[in-house]
Order: C-alpha cells, then structure tokens, then sequence
C-alpha cells in the first residue's frame, strides 16, 4: 500500500519538475560542447631535418693558384730576410722557382729574381769598394747562375778587372825584390792564434833586418789589425810601411833605403 502511494507522488510531482531537469541537461550539453570546442588540435608533426652538405672540394685550379700564392709569401719574406740564393730549398730564389714552375709566365716571380739579381750586384759593387775582390767574384758568379749574362754584372766584372789590374801594378811599383809573405784569407779573417803568430814572427824580422812593409789588405779594417800586430810584437821600435788594398792579403817586404 505504501509502495501505490509513493508511485502516485511521483507521477504527480513529476510533470511540474520536468522542465527543471530538461534546463539542466540542456545546459549541462551545452557547457559539454563548448569544452570540446576549446580544446586545440594536436600539433602535426615536424619534417626531418635535412642532412647536412658536404663541402664541395677544391678543384685542381684552385689547388695550384693556393700553391703559387703560398710560395711566392714565402719567397717574398725570404727575400726580405736577405735569403736570395741560400739555404739550397729554402732561398727566395727556389721559392721563386717553385712558382715558375707551376705558372712560367708568373709576373711577380720573374720581377722578384730580378731584384734578387740586383741585390747581389748591389752587394758586389760594395765589396769592390772595399777591394775585396773574391767577394766580388763570388757575389757576381752566383748573379750569373741566376740570371747568365746580364748586364749588370758584366759592368761590375769590368770594373773588378780595371782594379785588380790597379792593385797589381801598384804592388809591383814596389819593386821584383820584394819578400812576398801570403796570409791565409782564412786565419786572417778569423784572426786566429796562429795568425797572430806568424805577424809577430814577421815583426821579429822588420826590426832585425831593418825592413819596410806593404801590407795588402782586403779592407781598410784588415790592413789596420795586421799593422796593430806588427806594431805590438815589436814595442818601441817603429814599424815602417804602408797599407794598400788588394788581394789575396799578404806582406811585402823591402830592404830600406
């Protein structure tokens, strides 16, 4: 009986609520749907990254114009440095080369063996200044094996000659009984104890025999330490001669008069 009586309380309160709950489930959808609305898309997916590229290598071309570049610096800081025919392979003339051979029409290599050619000819005109004639033949010799014939050596060669020919027939003046005595180039120039030796043992024999002495010198420096020598050996006795320059160095002795 109680179960008839709660089924009609229902049924009867049920049509005034319906359109409550219809409100509510409207609205409940409707929140739903916006929720759904709002929600963004998944993002798609990003494309591979593309492998990276190799670097194109050089061509030939390219190779050899980095070279040239490369051996004409070094020749150029080599020439700088006052390297123009030596060390062998390491000079600014073989760099200079190295690019001849690779480019023979290269400008600036032939105009740099120029330079170096004028600069051992600059060299040997100092040395004949000085009268040392085999600095002058060897400065010029190796200017020959670069550039053969040129003329600017053949004008310092002629020189050389005119005053080797000078030097000879100023110590020739002195007379055919003159005592020749060679220094070796190389003991002098080192100013060796055994050179220094031999000048004291030549003092001895000025001042014995009461002899003059011409001193021929490569340069004016030279000819003054062989006449320091002389002098020194020999204290208070006054060493009479001349210093001329010339060469091979050697003394030439005479009987005064």
């Amino acid at each position: 009986m109680k179960l008839v009586t709660g089924i009609q309380q229902f049924v009867m309160v049920f049509p005034r609520r319906l359109p409550s709950i219809v409100s509510l489930l409207l609205i409940a959808g409707l929140f739903g749907g916006l929720s759904g609305c709002a929600t963004p898309p998944a993002p798609e997916p990003l494309p591979p990254a593309p492998a990276p590229l190799e670097p194109a290598k050089p061509t030939k071309e390219e190779i050899r114009q980095r070279a040239i570049a490369h051996f004409l610096q070094r020749a150029e800081a080599a020439q700088r440095e006052g390297f123009y025919t030596m060390p062998a392979g390491a000079s600014a003339y073989d760099f200079y080369l190295n690019v001849l051979n690779m480019d023979p029409g290269n400008q600036r290599a032939r105009t740099g063996i120029q330079i170096i050619v004028m600069e051992l000819v600059g060299r040997a005109r100092d040395a004949l200044r000085q009268r040392a004639f085999g600095q002058v033949n060897s400065l010029l010799n190796r200017a020959d094996e670069i550039s053969p014939g040129n003329p600017l050596s053949a004008e310092v060669r002629q020189q050389l000659r005119r005053e080797q020919r000078r030097a000879a027939a100023a110590v020739s003046d002195d007379g055919p009984a003159a005592q020749s005595v060679n220094l070796p180039p190389a003991e002098l120039s080192a100013k060796s104890p055994k050179m220094v030796e031999v000048l004291q043992s030549i003092a001895q024999q000025i001042r014995a025999h009461q002899l003059r002495v011409i001193i021929v010198a490569r340069n004016d420096a030279e000819g003054r330490w062989i006449y320091g020598q002389l002098r020194e050996a020999v204290p208070g006795y006054r060493v009479r001669g001349d210093i001329r320059l010339g060469s091979p160095p050697r003394l030439l002795l005479q009987k005064s008069q």
